[in-house]
């Protein structure tokens, strides 16, 4: 009831966003999840190109954030989180309906590109709106896109026992029915002019050190997550020698995302300031690894299976307590670094710098993976994402001793940054 009572309380557009947050992964993850197998079995394509395909769809995505965060400050939100759920449909649509290779890579670029204009124009618009509940409302978005992402696989698994088309073009319905959705109910607000050009606006995000350093230190956070797709569902796997076994990490998250998060935010929210929550999260996601580490080399037992299951469970759990603690912290942060009619601009930059080192991160645990099964060093990827969460932990630290983050509105700076700290 009072998750309710929160989300009720919200101003109509972000309760709106919301919903379309839980529509967006929905299509997502019903369609994205199951692409490599109709590209490689359905279609007969190469690895080689299938890796191209997804490679276009995913560097259209990462690469562009910052179109999208840019063309939300000079156009408005609105407008460009349209323009991304209408381009998506189009690209899901062309991926149930296109069999040609030039087909294909012009859904995958559609829909990546799709997604860095309404990521970072969706973030920025919620942090505008909801204005001193920042950290509650990107709680609640978290729930909402958390459980998005378990609709999704769900959906898709029952529908792929039609077929590929008929998932992809349920995707593209979703997309179609979002679109209008925001086209007739979200409301368009005032653009505050940003004072310069493109160029001179990505040159004043960029130039402020305090927060590339704060996108480079929770960079961490993406890797760590990102092993929810590849890490702990292939443990999963392999403890009991069931694929199915992958979703019961992303059941354990929801559950306890739709328990804990609002809760959670709330009661941290009254304890201290961002930057702390924001590193004791990045802590708890690099400990989420370490019970999957401590049996990664234990072997027999009739009880195995489950027995090896557990401590991997144990560790989703882990990790998406830590995700709860630390995200809604960071997405408050981000806007307080710079000019309010620069948060597109910020959260676009933000997720481009994040998202190369988390690349970086995801395949330095990949070659890990491969290493510790040729090498019997079982451990291995797990103890690199132990360090990870440690290493971007102390980062955010370091950051709030030296008085380089912004304090929020009812703490005062820190007396290092009253100081030596350029206002952004």
């Amino acid at each position: 009831m009072k998750t309710w009572h929160e989300i009720r309380s919200l101003p109509p557009a972000v309760r709106l966003l919301l919903v379309n947050q839980l529509g967006v992964n929905t299509g997502f993850y019903l369609l994205i999840p199951y692409l490599a197998t109709h590209l490689t079995e359905n279609l007969g394509l190469s690895a080689a190109v299938v890796g191209v395909v997804l490679g276009i769809r995913n560097l259209s995505q990462q690469g562009l954030f910052v179109i999208g965060g840019s063309a939300s400050d000079r156009l408005g939100a609105r407008g460009v989180i349209i323009a991304g759920c209408a381009l998506r449909t189009a690209g899901f649509a062309l991926f149930a309906l296109g069999d040609d290779l030039a087909v294909l890579l012009a859904a995958s670029v559609l829909s990546g590109f799709a997604g860095a204009l309404f990521n970072p124009a969706v973030r920025a618009y919620v942090a505008r709106e909801a204005e001193g509940r920042r950290a509650e409302a990107f709680a609640l978005f978290n729930m909402f896109a958390t459980t998005g992402a378990l609709i999704g696989p769900l959906l898709g698994s029952a529908l792929l026992l039609v077929d590929f088309r008929t998932s992809a073009l349920t995707a593209a319905g979703i997309f179609a029915v979002l679109t209008v959705a925001q086209a007739l109910m979200l409301p368009a607000r005032p653009v505050e002019p940003t004072g310069g050009g493109v160029l001179a606006d990505w040159r004043e995000v960029l130039g402020n050190r305090a927060f590339l350093a704060f996108a480079l230190a929770v960079s961490g956070l993406f890797t760590l997550e990102s092993q929810l797709y590849l890490l702990l569902p292939d443990a999963a796997r392999r403890a009991t020698g069931w694929d199915g076994a992958a979703g019961l990490v992303f059941v354990v998250g929801a559950l306890a995302s739709l328990l804990l998060q609002l809760r959670l935010t709330r009661a941290l929210k009254r304890r201290g300031d961002p930057a702390r929550w924001v590193a004791t999260g990045l802590c708890v996601m690099g400990a989420a690894f370490l019970p999957p580490l401590l049996v990664a080399t234990a072997t027999g037992g009739p009880h195995a299976p489950a027995l090896r299951l557990l401590p991997v469970l144990a560790g989703a759990l882990l990790l998406y307590l830590g995700v709860m603690v630390a995200q809604p912290f960071v997405m408050d942060l981000i806007p307080a670094f710079g000019r309010p009619a620069l948060t597109g601009t910020h959260f676009g930059l933000f997720y481009v710098v994040s998202g190369v080192v988390a690349a970086i991160g995801n395949a330095v645990v990949g070659w890990a993976m491969d290493t510790g099964r040729d090498g019997d060093a079982a451990w291995l990827p797990w103890a690199c994402c132990v360090l990870t969460g440690l290493a971007s932990a102390l980062g955010v630290l370091r950051l709030r001793r030296l008085g380089s983050l912004p304090a929020p509105p009812h703490l005062p700076l820190p007396t290092a940054a009253v100081r030596g700290r350029t206002p952004a």
